[in-house]
């Protein structure tokens, strides 16, 4: 990877289990490992990366889809992993001396990576998300929120590229078969993005520079290939690339800036 370039992939995205990767520079950043060690080693080698290679582990928040193979592969790699306060109280196990705890908003550096965390709602104990910057690029990591509010606006403004969740088409989850009380986490403003959301939120952030979109943490029970087609047609043209992370095959290395 060039020294010049920030990249993006996914290990996989969705309820199943979710693992992001993001280089640049000297740097390569896992966020969330929501697969066993074994599955997350296979889906790095995937990507060209051995476990060997990453900087660190960023943690958005506590939900077993991000986190259930992150003290595994922390301890068999002795990798740092970067979390909030709340989150970190969630994983009692983690080798405190691979700890790097942050406060909510906070800006670091990791290797050529600025890294800034950006809190957003959803039924976590202090769930965060991240832009990146390397150069004049600006990455924007947004999934596991369930509102935009101006908060979350203002933090992701001003993106180069974004990886953005289209978790659910309202009506499929409405008239689905999951029962009502996880249709009411799913649709409140502490659960996921709807596709209407989405929309919304891309529309007020785009801007000429904006360049790369990859939407993920798609339901595969709420949502529809023709529903993320019919959400995200009218932004093609605005796009040099528009692109969509799976569960089983995630997405393969993208260069965003």
């Amino acid at each position: 990877m060039g020294s010049s370039t920030l990249r993006i992939a996914s290990l996989g995205s969705g309820s199943g289990g979710n693992g992001t990767l993001v280089a640049g520079g000297d740097a390569i950043i896992l966020i969330d490992c929501g697969f066993s060690l074994k599955n997350a080693w296979a889906r790095l080698l995937r990507r060209g990366v051995s476990p060997e290679q990453l900087t660190a582990i960023l943690v958005t928040h506590e939900h077993t889809d991000h986190i259930s193979g992150v003290t595994a592969l922390a301890h068999r790699f002795r990798k740092p992993v970067h979390l909030s306060r709340g989150t970190l109280r969630a994983l009692p196990k983690l080798d405190a001396a691979l700890a790097r705890p942050f406060n909510s908003g906070a800006t670091f550096a990791l290797g050529a990576l600025s890294v800034r965390s950006v809190t957003v709602p959803h039924d976590a104990r202090e769930p965060t998300q991240f832009v990146f910057r390397h150069g004049d690029a600006q990455l924007g990591v947004l999934t596991d929120t369930g509102a935009i509010t101006p908060h979350v606006r203002a933090g992701f403004q001003g993106s180069t590229a974004l990886f953005l969740e289209s978790n659910h088409d309202r009506g499929m989850l409405l008239r689905g078969g999951y029962p009502p009380h996880l249709k009411r986490r799913i649709a409140s403003d502490h659960g996921h993005l709807s596709n209407d959301q989405a929309a919304e939120f891309l529309s007020d952030v785009m801007h000429d520079g904006l360049t790369h979109v990859i939407v993920g943490h798609v339901s595969e029970q709420n949502n529809s290939a023709a529903c993320l087609e019919a959400t995200f047609a009218p932004f093609r043209e605005q796009l040099r690339a528009l692109r969509f992370a799976t569960q089983d095959d995630g997405l393969d290395w993208l260069e965003v800036g």
